[in-house]
Formats: C-alpha cells, structure tokens, sequence
C-alpha cells in the first residue's frame, strides 16, 4: 500500500490543505455515485481521492467566492 504525505500533496496542489480540500471534495462525489454491491472496496475513497490527486489524475480549478452585497 502506497502512502501519500503531505509533500506528495503540496507538490501537485500547491500546498497540502489546498489539496485535502479537493481531495475531501472528491472523496465526497465518489461517495454520491450508485456502487455495485458484488464489487468489495478495498480502499477508503478519502485514499483513492488523494491517491488520485497525487498521480495528476483529478483536475480541479478554483473559483472566487462572490460577496454578498446588504
């Protein structure tokens, strides 16, 4: 089993909490898709989301947040 730190993280992010955003994010559309229940998970889907993110894999691009004018 691969482990993935924070540097592997930082270097395809930008920086780590960047990436475990995206990765947490990910993690949870994954979570939203139907599975098929014959299929046995071996890993976490936070694992295969930051596993995805190091290998270039997951594509993601930021976007300002408006403010709100009262």
């Amino acid at each position: 089993m691969h482990i993935t730190t924070p540097h592997d993280v930082a270097k395809q992010a930008g920086n780590k909490y960047l990436g475990v955003l995206v990765a947490a994010k990910f993690a949870r559309y994954l979570n939203e898709l139907p599975r098929d229940r014959i299929i046995v998970q071996v890993e976490k889907l936070t694992t295969k989301s930051l596993d995805a993110l190091v290998k270039g894999d997951l594509n993601y691009r930021l976007v300002r947040r408006r403010r709100s004018e009262a």
